[in-house]
């Protein structure tokens, strides 16, 4: 039977994230991930991982400004300082409450530039994660809910990668954004294990609960069962105006399995 992350980027908003951390604990999730813990103090993030034993699987760098409609700032040519403040900053937030990984988000770009500048901050990135024990992880977002993000298709994040050359750069591969980008996901999926450091889910086209839509998740499942991978999926959907734990029917049919 899989087990399965909660990402508190979208379960649990509606409170506190130590709060939403203890939630995810209660419905049976194996481990947690989050999006952009800053405001929280980390001791706060720590204790309440400490009290439930939930590991911490990843965050994710700043988006930069919000008001402008940024989604990260890696392979932005004019915003490196920005960029590898933020790098530093997320390594040192996951040192400090024991996640695992570091998402770097490489914002709306395009180019020859911006595909050298993205590498340089991964390097710079990967270097800090080997002092750290940490994974970078980078991640391709699909044309509707991120037109014009640097990263889009799976090939362009391998080609990185492996350009990059350290262990401790992996891919992010979210089977909802696949789908939309490439589809296929079950063979994508076996051509990319060897660089994947962490699988997400959500139903396809409308990113809800993983129970619905055009991806069999049993079929998923079961493929990564045969396949040896034996971590923790994210659950990475939207609740819509749900209370999150009316949304969990899938997650108990599959404990109860």
């Amino acid at each position: 039977m899989p087990r399965f992350s909660a990402n508190l980027g979208f379960l649990w908003t509606d409170r506190p994230l130590p709060d939403a951390i203890r939630a995810a604990w209660q419905a049976g999730f194996a481990a947690v991930e989050l999006h952009w813990p800053y405001d929280v103090p980390a001791a706060e993030v720590k204790s309440a991982l400490d009290e439930t034993g939930l590991p911490c699987l990843s965050l994710n760098t700043r988006r930069g400004n919000i008001t402008a409609g940024e989604m990260g700032l890696a392979a932005l040519p004019d915003r490196r300082e920005d960029a590898r403040a933020h790098i530093k900053e997320a390594v040192t937030y996951a040192e400090a409450i024991g996640a695992h990984a570091i998402h770097i988000l490489a914002g709306f770009a395009k180019g020859e530039e911006a595909e050298a500048c993205f590498g340089e901050n991964l390097t710079y990135g990967c270097d800090l994660a080997a002092k750290a024990g940490k994974t970078i992880l980078i991640e391709p977002l699909n044309h509707y809910d991120a037109p014009q993000y640097f990263l889009q298709h799976t090939n362009q994040a391998r080609a990185l990668i492996k350009a990059v050359g350290s262990p401790h750069l992996k891919l992010m591969f979210d089977c909802y954004h696949i789908q939309i980008l490439q589809g296929d996901v079950g063979r994508t999926l076996q051509d990319c294990l060897e660089d994947i450091g962490h699988i997400q889910i959500a139903s396809v086209p409308d990113r809800g609960p993983p129970d619905h839509g055009e991806l069999s998740y049993d079929h998923i499942f079961s493929l990564l069962d045969r396949l040896g991978y034996d971590k923790p999926i994210g659950a990475e959907y939207k609740v819509g105006t749900s209370p999150t734990e009316d949304t969990l029917s899938w997650l108990q049919s599959y404990r109860a399995s």
